[in-house]
């Protein structure tokens, strides 16, 4: 059954964030009772080998819906393939001023500048602890606001020792524009001091623990052509087990005209689509199967998420189509990718 049209239109009414959470904490409402088994299309399974890790399916949760671990059994009832969870940083920090998250719903789009607020990662760690989920469980980590650029590598660090065990894989996120100069990260000799201290810590987190725990780095979709070869490059020179393409664009084009369109923040939704696939498609060509490449970025149906596939992507992530189609958007895009 779906209810989600039913529901929407109330919740498009609601501030942007207020029905973030009121959605999130229904969802688990739902769950803590037993309802959602009988309200949610049991999942449909294709299984994908990727890094070590078997997916349920190729249709995973983008970070940034449940930033603290608070809703992964809830979530895991819509039929993910996998979950990630955060970004989280060292130390909790409440983002940036509200309102930061608004709805372009004409173009089925978000502009969101929440700034990472998170509990930190110790909370979230504790949240993974007491869940029952037992599938492919990704762990999204950035800096804390206030941490120097030229000390943020230290940030990621203390992130992935904490949550080495804890996480199927653990995603660097350089990415987000909603971080004063963290984009910086992607680029130069800042970027390789980064890979290369990230690797070098997972190898011995691997002797230590006798467990290996991927690294997989999101990237933004306002790269250039000539930026992404050399990313690219360095994830192979760097041994880094995935890429996830992309993030949110700071670009406004697809949005001009909407009252919204100079918010500042990430834009996301079907406005970043092509863009996405751009860079899916770039990466592609430069990795060639070296390394899987998960793709995100404005998926709103089978047909969208498809287009990823065909453009490289092993895996596809979705978020801002939760948003406009509803929970059934997993169970909708397996049926359709099974179909075609």
């Amino acid at each position: 059954m779906n209810y989600y049209p039913y529901i929407k239109p109330l919740l498009l009414k609601l501030d942007a964030e207020t029905a973030h959470y009121l959605t999130l904490k229904g969802l688990k409402l739902s769950h803590n009772i037993g309802l959602d088994k009988l309200l949610n299309p049991a999942m449909i399974e294709n299984p994908v080998s990727l890094m070590g890790l078997n997916f349920q399916n190729p249709v995973g949760l983008a970070a940034g819906l449940d930033k603290n671990g608070d809703y992964i059994d809830a979530l895991s009832g819509l039929g993910f393939g996998f979950i990630e969870i955060g970004t989280v940083t060292p130390r909790p920090q409440p983002g940036n001023p509200k309102p930061r998250l608004f709805r372009l719903a004409e173009h089925q789009a978000i502009i969101n500048r929440m700034g990472f607020n998170n509990q930190g990662v110790d909370y979230l760690l504790k949240r993974v602890e007491v869940c029952q989920y037992k599938g492919v469980l990704g762990i999204n980590i950035g800096k804390n606001f206030d941490t120097p650029i030229d000390k943020a590598t230290e940030d990621y660090l203390i992130c992935l020792r904490k949550a080495y065990l804890a996480a199927s894989y653990i995603t660097i996120n350089i990415s987000s524009p909603n971080t004063k100069n963290l984009r910086q990260l992607q680029q130069g000799d800042v970027i390789k001091k980064l890979l290369s201290a990230l690797k070098e810590e997972q190898l011995k987190l691997q002797e230590k623990y006798n467990k290996y725990t991927p690294i997989v780095v999101k990237i933004a979709p306002d790269l250039s052509d000539e930026e992404i070869q050399h990313i690219a490059g360095l994830f192979i020179e760097y041994s880094i087990d995935g890429v996830i393409a992309t993030n949110t664009t700071i670009e406004r084009d697809a949005v001009q005209g909407n009252p919204l369109a100079g918010e500042i923040g990430g834009l996301s939704g079907t406005p970043v689509k092509q863009k996405s696939t751009y860079v899916v498609a770039c990466l592609a060509d430069e990795l060639q199967s070296k390394i899987p490449i998960i793709a995100a970025g404005g998926i709103m149906n089978a047909v969208d998420a498809q287009e990823k596939l065909d453009a490289g992507a092993s895996l596809v992530q979705v978020y801002s189509g939760l948003i406009y189609q509803g929970p059934e958007l997993v169970h909708q895009i397996m049926q359709g990718l099974s179909n075609s």
